[in-house]
């Protein structure tokens, strides 16, 4: 019976390495593609990425050098406005799911925000270019950013709602059963205590619309200088990125690539950040 049990061991072995040598390839392959693009975008952008491009404005239509700078702003100013709309709307819908509501309520929400989030991009730019540009006869920053914030709603909704369950109910009874509201436990407790899980549902609800194009072409519309009213027309990194790349001259190639590149450095950047202040949070709480 000993080396039958010895041969039983030595197999379990080879076929636990073998499941870790899997489950490593599968997480490097994971990894990989963010590994290529961002390669892709460094060995293209970075000899256009210069204090000038961060710092000037768009050099004339066939004109060499030039930035994006106003671009670079008017992204900012859009997620700012999108999160302005989608951030609260998507928390307290969330909430709504995961505290309130009745059983057949909820599952009609839940169905109506996934379907939501299937809605391509487009179509939002489309309807807020009939609900708003139209009738009031101009693009501006303004439907540009109801259009992103319109978008980023069911995501954090769904996001929010999975991590407010994850919650145990314990932590609630504790809270009701010393006295606390229900509005108190669920503000103080259950939302702090899933905080983080909430954060980076917003992060990744800014990362998606960040990069959106075809929504702010109906919208925004695009602008080759400082937009100095949220009432009209304004530049953002995609759109700029977009009208570079399709264009005929090689610089404005060169700083479409360059834009890429600051877009998916910005977006990994905040990533990071909020990971670093959002770290032992929950650990806190607990």
């Amino acid at each position: 019976m000993k080396p039958r049990r010895s041969g039983n061991h030595t197999w379990r072995k080879i076929k636990s390495a073998l499941a870790s040598a899997i489950a490593f390839i599968s997480a490097v392959l994971v990894i990989a593609p963010l590994g290529l693009v961002f390669f892709h975008l460094v060995v293209n952008g970075a000899s256009s990425l210069n204090w000038d491009f961060l710092t000037k404005l768009p050099a004339p239509v066939g004109a060499v050098g030039g930035g994006m700078v106003n671009a670079i702003v008017g992204s900012l100013e859009l997620l700012a406005l999108a999160g302005a709309i989608g951030i609260p709307v998507g928390v307290l819908g969330g909430v709504y799911l995961a505290e309130y509501g009745s059983a057949r309520i909820n599952s009609i929400l839940r169905f109506l925000a996934d379907v939501l989030n299937g809605v391509p991009s487009i179509t939002w730019g489309v309807v807020v270019y009939g609900l708003v540009v139209l009738r009031f006869k101009g693009f501006s920053a303004y439907a540009g950013g109801l259009a992103l914030g319109l978008i980023m709603i069911p995501l954090i909704l769904r996001t929010t709602e999975e991590v407010i369950l994850l919650v145990p109910n314990g932590y609630r009874e504790a809270a009701l059963a010393l006295g606390v509201s229900r509005w108190k436990t669920i503000v103080h407790i259950v939302m702090k205590t899933a905080s983080k899980g909430i954060i980076t549902g917003i992060l990744i609800a800014l990362a998606r619309v960040g990069g959106e194009t075809a929504p702010l072409l109906f919208t925004a519309f695009g602008n080759r200088f400082w937009n100095h009213s949220l009432s009209q027309p304004i530049a953002a990194l995609p759109l700029q990125i977009f009208t570079y790349a399709i264009s005929p001259y090689d610089d404005w190639h060169r700083q479409a690539w360059a834009g890429a590149l600051v877009l998916v450095t910005g977006v990994f950047c905040v990533n990071v950040l909020v990971r670093i202040l959002t770290r032992g949070r929950t650990a806190s709480v607990v």
